[in-house]
């Protein structure tokens, strides 16, 4: 590990670095905060609208934005994004984004206190493994920047493996929007979410080229008539909407615990894979990080898989214990239960005998 002297320009950039990385952590989570929680209130609102028979976000209809409930999960998600986009502009993408499992995190619990899901012992796990998940990420992510200058983000915009990226991206979309959507949209959660999270990777790839271009803007040299500035800031805007658009027709035809988890992967994995291709984060990595980022990030998966998968299970702390029951104690009070059974069938046969042969003597 090299050693500066504290007054020298390799201990004080060092110094900076690590202050805006921490910074862009507290930023991130507290983002995934007020996103996890802005799933629930525009859920709430969705329920109100479908309970008083408005025409529903999944068939088409904006009625939601009518309800004051909608627009204060919005401000929640516009407070979480605009704290998300600052995080961005300060930290590298492959710590921010896969932090977004604490939004997830947050939506479970809150759905299981306001809108009455199930969040059993294995989605209790889960929620713990999210948290170690993220924790290993955050100790194994790279810790500064890769491109510093509007001039370099330009450069990279021009790598070939980016355009076709971006290619593929447009025409995946496009195919949602008019084929696969109205197709089977309504049956398949993933159709709307794939949309959500492809257009996702590119909402956060012009966040982070308008984070550099206000960094540089703040130091001096403004890019506020750089064309490059422009075209991001319109992407950015045109991103959400469509986001937003989606994201509202899967919450009201799917269980937010399933839409939220599966928008996470998706999108988390669309982001990296982004991020990978365009700031190339992972080149000045160390094998031991890369390999850290991807346990972290497989923990997060196994997570959510087990916050969702037995979510219908009713498993609880008592069910466990149960496993550890000596055998003769779990054999015992199974046949206990069984001579109970016999007995209940026992009398019921007997009530009915008795019955017939009443019957019978009646007549």
């Amino acid at each position: 590990m090299s050693l500066w002297r504290e007054d020298s320009a390799d201990y004080l950039i060092h110094t900076t670095q690590l202050k805006k990385f921490y910074l862009g952590l507290t930023l991130a989570i507290l983002s995934s905060g007020f996103i996890g929680a802005s799933f629930i209130i525009k859920k709430k609102a969705l329920i109100r609208l479908q309970k008083y028979g408005g025409l529903r976000a999944g068939a088409g209809g904006f009625g939601y934005l009518k309800e004051l409930i909608w627009w204060a999960g919005l401000l929640s998600m516009g407070i979480g994004e605009a704290t998300n986009f600052a995080a961005y502009t300060l930290a590298p993408v492959t710590l921010v984004t896969p932090l977004g499992v604490l939004s997830v995190l947050v939506s479970e619990i809150l759905a299981s206190n306001y809108l009455n899901e199930n969040l059993n012992l294995l989605g209790k796990i889960g929620c713990l493994l999210s948290i170690l998940g993220s924790t290993v990420i955050v100790l194994h992510a790279p810790k500064q920047e890769q491109i510093e200058t509007m001039d370099d983000f330009l450069f990279k915009l021009q790598d070939p493996s980016f355009i076709i990226y971006l290619g593929f991206i447009i025409i995946g979309c496009l195919s949602v929007v008019f084929y696969f959507g109205p197709m089977s949209g309504k049956r398949n959660v993933i159709i709307y979410i794939l949309l959500c999270s492809s257009i996702g990777s590119l909402t956060v790839m012009s966040c982070k080229g308008l984070g550099i271009a206000i960094k540089e803007t703040m130091n001096g040299k403004s890019e506020m008539g750089n064309g490059l500035t422009w075209i991001l800031l319109f992407l950015l805007i045109l991103c959400i909407m469509i986001q937003m658009n989606y994201l509202n027709k899967s919450l009201d035809l799917f269980n937010t615990s399933i839409v939220t988890p599966i928008y996470y992967v998706f999108f988390t994995t669309f982001v990296l894979t982004a991020s990978a291709i365009l700031f190339k984060e992972w080149e000045s990595m160390k094998t031991e990080d890369i390999v850290g980022c991807f346990c972290g990030f497989f923990t997060i998966i196994i997570a959510i898989f087990l916050l969702n998968a037995f979510k219908d299970l009713d498993i609880t702390y008592t069910d466990v214990q149960k496993i550890f029951r000596p055998k003769w104690e779990s054999s015992s009070n199974y046949n206990l239960r069984w001579n109970n059974f016999l007995d209940d069938s026992q009398n019921r046969f007997d009530s009915e005998h008795n019955y017939s042969s009443s019957i019978t003597r009646s007549m």
